[in-house]
């Protein structure tokens, strides 16, 4: 135990604290009538991350360079990615080391918590349906394309090859090993950068967005097409947008996702569209759309019904024309870092986070 002497504290009651977190959270899901194995036993080599909690920890500035000084480990060099706020209190730091060998220190800081005041009565509303062939159909006739990854993929099963052929725990197995893993992130990356810039476009741009309330595990979990769903993100795309969202001060709601694709957005009359039909014509009121962009008008008026208590009929009547859609290349918007082309008086930001 003598070795324990060379670790703060805060860092070893952290460690209690996260393995009690663990088995609670297993005996909860037990009472709930799931089945529940083990904990997974780790090698203290495989134990990559370590937190500090209220004490033990200091940020200096030396010579106009930032430096963390950690208890028992002294002072180490950073590179902030973005500024901090000026009243930000850091109240615990996790340093972690990722798969690539790459040291990160994430601060969990407190800060003023003053969000922008909803308007009381939105006027630039949208509605967003998430799809394959299509990652966003909005309102607005805006169809956002899915990002393309399969270079990147192609990348990291070559280098998942090679690792197989090396002998397991060799220099070169090791080396490889970090190969494969730069190869995971960029893949991580890439897809991250272009849902932060997508989320953050439509959290500015509108005063109320509705969307699909996803279940993105039990849609990875049914047969076909499971990786293109799993690489799509959805549930990942919806957090980044709810608190963006609450930060910029626009509603975020999510509504029932059942029998938004059959219902005609029109007169509410459903029918039946297996999935290789691509448009939508209402045989009772002859309301023809895109069918992504059908589905999107239906979320739309369930967010507003929902959250405003307004119904169809003041949103899309018979007589409403459908804004004529315009298909945006994913590229554009990792570019550009907005989902629309760029129009008068707007410069979309492309600022992460």
């Amino acid at each position: 135990w003598s070795d324990l002497k060379g670790v703060h504290s805060k860092v070893l009651q952290k460690v209690v604290q996260r393995l009690y977190d663990n088995l609670s959270t297993l005996r909860g899901r037990k009472e709930n009538g799931y089945r529940v194995g083990t904990l997974k036993w780790k090698a203290p080599g495989e134990y990559r991350s370590f937190t500090y909690s209220q004490s033990g920890f200091k940020s200096k500035n030396t010579g106009g360079r930032t430096r963390l000084w950690l208890s028992k480990l002294g002072e180490i060099p950073l590179t902030f990615h973005r500024d901090l706020p000026d009243d930000a209190d850091i109240k615990t730091v996790t340093v972690k080391q990722e798969p690539t060998g790459k040291w990160y220190a994430i601060l969990g800081i407190e800060a003023p918590d003053d969000p922008p005041e909803k308007p009381e009565n939105p006027e630039n509303c949208v509605g967003i349906d998430a799809g394959i062939l299509k990652y966003a159909h909005d309102t607005d006739g805006t169809a956002v394309e899915s990002l393309d990854l399969s270079d990147e993929r192609e990348r990291l099963e070559r280098a998942q090859h090679d690792l197989s052929r090396k002998q397991h725990g060799s220099d070169n197995w090791e080396k490889q090993r970090r190969v494969v893993a730069e190869r995971h992130a960029e893949l991580k990356n890439k897809r991250r950068d272009f849902l932060h810039k997508l989320s953050n476009y439509y959290a500015r741009e509108y005063d109320f967005v509705a969307v699909e309330d996803l279940d993105a595990k039990g849609l990875v979990e049914l047969p076909g097409n499971s990786r293109n769903r799993a690489g799509a993100a959805w549930g990942t795309f919806l957090r980044m947008l709810k608190y963006k969202c609450e930060r910029e001060g626009t509603y975020f709601v999510a509504v029932n996702p059942r029998g938004t694709t059959k219902e005609c957005a029109s007169c509410g009359v459903s029918t039946e569209k297996p999935l290789w039909v691509r448009e939508h014509s209402c045989p009772a009121c002859g309301f023809e759309a895109d069918r992504d962009a059908n589905a999107a008008l239906n979320i739309l008026s369930r967010g507003v019904k929902k959250r405003l208590g307004a119904g169809r009929s003041e949103l899309t009547p018979v007589e409403t024309a459908l804004p004529v859609s315009s298909v945006v290349d994913a590229k554009r918007v990792v570019k550009t870092g907005s989902s629309t082309l760029k129009r008068e008086g707007v410069s979309p930001s492309g600022r992460v986070g």
